[in-house]
């Protein structure tokens, strides 16, 4: 009887092997079983296989000493999260077949399956998307481990590591989550979700027939998973008794994952998701006016406490309630500086040295300004080189909806708050300098004799003046303390702001042996007759205007958006990239 038995249940289940049809006779006994029934060993159902010839004897390629095996004291302390693909979907209309995919995640101790998400494509956000989900349900765990795919890390993406952290990233970051990655190639280190893809996909995505869409596809997914979580007994739990992962899982402990007044963090984005693509659909209508984020329950059982998702104000958006694709509202991202200390966002570079390496930054973006953030204090301020569509690319990677641009810690360039500014007159020397509490400055050799008004702002360089006109001739490095300008003798009221002429600015070159000379960058060859001759440039913002010797002039379009460097052939002084 009990080889028939043991028999009849292979054939039954041709995938079940000897361990798990004697867990299943210690689980579930026989009718005709009595108490002094003994449960035959695995050597023994594996000879009665054999005998019937349902068994056969393959060598392993490797032995089980060799692997080296892992595994959390405790549940909720190591998640494996991984991606399967497998079950299909049918177009009713026109019977075409394509394949979804499985976000699936596995507790490390209990093989308790948390998550197994049926989404039409795997991209970051829908993975984003079903973990947040699984950490509202279950808790946070403290570690996740998964591979190297784009949408858990940028390890290996196209534009490198300098692209910062991804939406994985920051959902464990933000939630003291520590994200492990396994080596390339190497699916052994997340064996766990693995070996879960290994009785998930024979048991039932190989039989499972295609689904006309992804509520059917999910609630076949759902059913399977409970009765792999509740009914199933798990071989690598404990091999002389039926275990199910329910047994040995259980909730985050307290404090950890909402429980005990720490909310679960959650970016806003994936909270207004849908409400995004009605918004970006013509035909829907008017946007819905914004609902108070709902609670989620934390946990596995009724006795739970509820905790909102949402953990930060959306006042910046729009009337709506949802930032509409087009719209170029402002956009909020956060950033890890690499090791390099140089950032790129949609091709622009953002230099912010290697000592900030590993530090977080925060980006506000819109079409006209950006904003740099450490630590809530604003540390660069540059004009935006953003386009629209470029925002909506930053969106679709996780950035959200922003607020006000960030105040300035303290009083910077384009702001004038709080700094000390000081004019004076001084006449400069032959040689080209004037004297500023005691300190020899060069102003420029061919001002020698002239005099000249100096604009001295704190924290910003010094700008050399016509005093009857305010036309800016030079700027120079401020060599001055704070402090020190006010101390500054035969002061003068202070005016409006220097501004620069708006004349073309006369420079001198000197042709080489070819007869070419350079202004701004740009080559212009005046011919052999003109080797060695000095000639006079009129620099202007479209032409270039040159006099030469024999009184002709001769106009060329400028070709460059350098500024003037020097302004004599003979000694070069420099001139200030302000005046060009």
């Amino acid at each position: 009887m009990v080889e028939v038995a043991v028999a009849e249940m292979r054939r039954e289940h041709p995938r079940w092997g000897s361990r798990r049809i004697r867990l299943e006779l210690l689980r579930k006994p026989l009718p005709w079983q009595d108490k002094e029934f003994v449960v035959p060993s695995e050597r023994t159902i594996d000879r009665i296989l054999i005998r019937h010839g349902l068994l056969r004897q393959r060598p392993r390629k490797r032995p089980k000493s060799s692997f080296k095996r892992f595994e959390r004291p405790g549940p909720m302390q190591l998640w494996g999260i991984d991606i399967v693909g497998g079950i299909r979907l049918v177009n009713t209309t026109t019977g075409e077949l394509r394949e979804a995919k499985i976000v699936t995640g596995v507790d490390d101790h209990s093989r308790f399956c948390v998550m197994a998400a049926v989404v039409e494509r795997a991209t970051a956000r829908a993975v984003c998307l079903a973990f947040a989900q699984a950490l509202a349900r279950y808790g946070v765990p403290e570690e996740v481990v998964t591979d190297n795919g784009k949408q858990f890390t940028d390890r290996f993406n196209r534009y490198g590591p300098s692209r910062g952290e991804v939406l994985f990233d920051k959902i464990c970051r933000k939630n003291g989550i520590t994200h492990r990655l396994t080596a390339p190639a190497s699916p052994n280190q997340n064996g766990k979700v693995e070996r879960f893809h290994g009785t998930f996909r024979p048991d039932f995505l190989d039989d499972a027939d295609p689904f006309t869409c992804i509520d059917d596809a999910q609630a076949a997914v759902d059913a399977w998973v409970a009765s792999y979580n509740l009914d199933r007994p798990h071989q690598g739990l404990n091999e002389k008794a039926p275990v199910v992962p329910a047994d040995r899982f259980g909730p985050a402990p307290a404090g950890v994952g909402g429980v005990g007044g720490v909310e679960l963090w959650l970016p806003p984005s994936l909270e207004l998701l849908e409400l995004t693509a009605q918004a970006s659909d013509p035909g829907t209508g008017p946007s819905p006016a914004p609902t108070p984020a709902p609670a989620v329950s934390v946990g596995v059982d009724s006795a739970v406490e509820l905790v909102p998702v949402d953990p930060r104000p959306v006042k910046a958006l729009p009337a709506g309630g949802v930032r509409v694709p087009g719209s170029g509202e402002a956009i909020e991202l956060d950033r890890v500086v690499p090791a390099s200390g140089n950032m790129s966002l949609c091709g622009n570079q953002f230099w912010l040295g290697t000592a900030r390496a590993g530090l977080v930054v925060r980006f506000w973006i819109d079409c006209e300004w950006v904003h740099l953030s450490i630590g809530g204090a604003r540390v660069k301020s540059l004009r935006s080189r953003f386009s629209v569509n470029d925002l909506d690319t930053l969106v679709a990677q996780g950035a959200v909806p922003a607020g006000e641009p960030p105040l300035p810690s303290k009083p910077g360039p384009g702001s004038r708050a709080g700094r000390t500014v000081v004019e004076v007159e001084r006449t400069v020397s032959k040689v080209g300098t004037v004297s500023l509490g005691q300190r020899l400055v060069l102003a420029a050799e061919i001002l020698g004799g002239r005099r000249v008004g100096i604009y001295i702002e704190e924290g910003a360089p010094l700008l050399f003046f016509d005093p009857e006109t305010r036309e800016l001739l030079r700027t120079r490095p401020n060599p001055l303390q704070p402090g020190e300008a006010v101390r500054l003798q035969r002061t003068r009221p202070v005016g409006t702001l220097p501004r620069p002429s708006t004349e073309p600015i006369r420079v001198q070159r000197r042709a080489n042996n070819s007869g070419v000379i350079m202004v701004t960058g740009q080559k212009i060859a005046l011919g052999r007759e003109h080797t060695y001759r000095t000639v006079t440039v009129h620099v202007s913002e479209t032409t270039l205007t040159i006099e030469l010797p024999d009184t002709d002039t001769r106009l060329v379009r400028r070709t460059t958006t350098q500024p003037v460097r020097s302004i004599k052939a003979q000694r070069p002084r420099t001139a200030d990239t302000s005046v060009s």
